[in-house]
């Protein structure tokens, strides 16, 4: 910290890809004498990780929030303790189906000094290996404290104007030999959040829902329990949402459920058409479940003897392990961090980060949060951070502009230049290394870079790739002139005259 104060403490809690490359940063320094990398899974890997029975399917919740469906555990009043284990549902498991593959060109999506084996676009296991192998590649898997759930993280305030603010961290572990829970306390002078966002699924509020699922138990579910098209053989299907994920489902389902598969959307994504492909129906939103099984639209039309509604339809953020500091992490009704500053610091909190918060380019865009905080907490930043006014008033304009736009805070476009402007603000802040070689340094974001993100697409989309209209034979003509063409079938590359949104992701 740039008043003297030292850090030299820092807990890391999620070993997840966000997880991995902190803990990288913060060994490269060379500065703290103790790091600590929290993870509730058997394994690093985070949402990764591939959990191929999901069940038990929980209650649909419609319209809840995570304080409500996810709240924190009752912690023993004495500790260390050890404990029956508990049986909360916590929301470990992951969303992985067993086809899901990458969807951002590996180069952009990799961390800047390793690639994944192979690319652009690779199976789930390959970056759950990559993450799990990149602990060892910079030997911080003795970091690693497995099996082990942040239950609590306190702000204890310093006792003097010379020291830091410090925190307390309530662990529970779950002990698989003995099957008991210990449980116990730890002390560090900065925490850094990477517990990652893809664990509580959200399902809208809509007219009847409660009761039909009341009604018809097992009919309706998130895409976060599917795994596979082969349980809905001969099913009459709606996939709600048309994101990556309710994309995918809705293709997956034509190999199996009955024909058409039905996709309610809100709006047309990047890659329709003017037509649904075969064997999908195009609905608008859900009006209303009726107690018949009845489903009614926005457009008056309906649907009866549905077997099964897939709602993909995301995921709400959730820090259960928040609960006495204030103030919140979380703002809900804006759907954004409370507080926050370039979507990685916190006003109130100078000991307190958070990486793998926007959706950019994944794996890379937390290497630049990683390193920015990394530098920042060893007091070795190139820049320091504005004033609070000056963090105040960027969260105020930007929660301004995008609820202007009608989008996400923490969305970041690329063709507007706001994902240069995002990465080139954590390069200034992080800025070199020393010159004896420690503390990593930014990556660079190359024209190679640039040029895959804005080419290369898993997704064809109309005009230029696998879409079916009639532009198709003109695409296959271009190929041939190196314009467009098309690798194994998987995904196309594309020549453009102007930059795409990430949206994809």
């Amino acid at each position: 910290m740039g008043d003297g104060k030292k850090i030299r403490s820092v807990a890391v809690v999620g070993a997840g890809a966000a997880g991995a490359v902190t803990a990288a940063a913060l060994k490269a320094e060379n500065y703290f004498e103790r790091i600590r990398v929290f993870e509730r899974r058997e394994t690093a890997g985070g949402t990764w990780i591939f959990d191929s029975d999901p069940t038990p399917s929980l209650e649909v919740r419609p319209g809840r929030l995570p304080p409500d469906v996810d709240p924190p555990l009752d912690i023993p009043q004495e500790l260390p303790q050890i404990t029956a284990p508990n049986r909360q549902e916590r929301f470990s498991k992951t969303p992985i189906y067993n086809s899901l593959t990458t969807n951002v060109p590996d180069i952009a999506m990799c961390f800047s000094d390793r690639r994944f084996a192979y690319g652009p676009f690779t199976p789930h296991y390959i970056p759950c290996q990559y993450v799990e192998s990149y602990f060892s590649l910079h030997k911080t898997d003795s970091l690693l404290v497995l099996n082990t759930t942040v239950e609590d993280i306190s702000k204890q305030n310093p006792s003097s104007k010379d020291e830091l603010e410090r925190w307390k961290l309530t662990l529970r572990k779950y002990d698989p030999s003995r099957h008991v829970d210990v449980w116990w306390e730890e002390t560090f002078d900065a925490v850094i959040l990477a517990n990652g966002h893809y664990s509580v699924p959200y399902i809208p509020r809509v007219k009847g829902l409660e009761e039909y699922t009341q009604k018809f138990p097992g009919r309706v579910m998130h895409s976060k329990y599917y795994r596979s098209p082969l349980p809905y053989a001969s099913k009459r299907v709606i996939v709600v949402g048309n994101s990556a994920s309710g994309h995918d489902l809705t293709t997956e389902l034509v190999s199996a459920a009955q024909r058409p598969v039905y996709q309610s959307r809100r709006s047309k994504s990047r890659w329709d058409g003017d037509a649904p492909p075969a064997g999908i129906r195009w609905k608008p939103v859900i009006q209303e479940y009726q107690a018949s099984g009845r489903v009614v639209f926005e457009d008056g039309t309906h649907l009866d003897d549905v077997d099964a509604v897939v709602y993909c339809t995301g995921y709400k953020a959730s820090f259960p392990f928040w609960r006495g500091s204030a103030p919140a992490l979380w703002d809900y009704a804006d759907d954004k961090l409370a507080g926050g500053y370039w979507h990685t610091f916190f006003r109130a909190h100078a000991t307190l980060g958070i990486v793998g918060l926007p959706r950019v380019l994944t794996f890379r865009s937390f290497e630049y949060q990683a390193v920015a905080l990394a530098r920042l907490f060893a007091g070795r930043n190139a820049v320091p951070l504005p004033s609070v006014a000056e963090q105040e008033r960027w969260e105020r304009e930007r929660l301004e502009q995008t609820r202007r736009e009608r989008r996400k805070f923490h969305d970041i476009q690329w063709e507007s230049g706001e994902t240069m402007e995002w990465l080139g603000g954590l390069f200034e802040i992080a800025g070199l290394g020393t010159l004896k070689g420690e503390g990593r340094i930014p990556p660079a974001l190359t024209d190679e870079m640039v040029w895959a993100i804005e080419h290369i697409r898993k997704y064809p989309e109309p005009g230029n790739g696998r879409d079916g209209d009639e532009k198709e034979s003109a695409t296959k003509a271009s190929a041939e002139n190196g314009q467009t063409s098309k690798r194994d079938d998987e995904w196309v590359l594309v020549e453009r005259q102007h930059k795409d949104l990430l949206g994809f992701i």
